[in-house]
């Protein structure tokens, strides 16, 4: 169509001879070119500037979505966002304490062993002191049972005479007991 209305407006202009200067005013000329242009307005404002405004105020609403999206999105990420903070604020509390925690049973663990050591070697030294004991009183029986052992033998050797050799060992050993008790 508009090569239709270029070749009117050039028909128009040969057939009244043309301007001959760019500032000579051509009244069929201007009546043409406004008449191709009220009639293009209104074609365009008929067909075309509805479609052009729908498509307008379509993509005003698609990106007015897109902005209230990306408004809640980011609204979303922020409580996430907080949400992960205060999660890792409460996992780093959390290993504190568990690591508070080991830290105390470890030492009473610790202590315990040691205690449990200690009353060992108390029960190991306290056995050790009875052992020793029991063994210094058989030592010493056996050293009375000698002692009168020789004291007999040195008393038959000197009197010449085998003297009873159980009387022998309760006269000496009631002399021993003399002796202790006066110690």
């Amino acid at each position: 169509m508009p090569n239709a209305l270029y070749a009117l407006l050039v028909l128009a202009a040969d057939t009244e001879g043309g301007p001959t200067s760019p500032f000579e005013v051509n009244f069929g000329l201007i009546f043409w070119a406004w008449a191709v242009f009220l009639m293009l307005f209104w074609v365009l404002r008929k067909y075309a500037w509805p479609q052009i405004v729908s498509a307008t105020e379509e993509r005003e609403r698609t990106i007015r979505r897109q902005l209230e999206e990306a408004e809640r999105l980011h609204a979303e990420a922020r409580t996430a966002h907080q949400e992960a903070e205060r999660l890792a604020s409460e996992a780093r509390a959390s290993a504190q304490t568990m690591l508070a925690e080991a830290r105390a049973v470890s030492e009473k663990e610790r202590s315990l062993a040691i205690e449990k050591l200690r009353q060992e070697q108390d029960a190991l030294l306290e056995r050790a002191r009875r052992d020793i004991a029991d063994e210094r009183d058989r030592a010493a029986v056996m050293l009375r049972t000698e002692a009168v052992d020789l004291a007999l033998a040195a008393a038959g050797r000197l009197i010449e005479a085998r003297l009873d050799s159980e009387a022998d060992r309760k006269l000496v050993t009631s002399y021993l007991s003399s002796v202790e008790a006066v110690r």
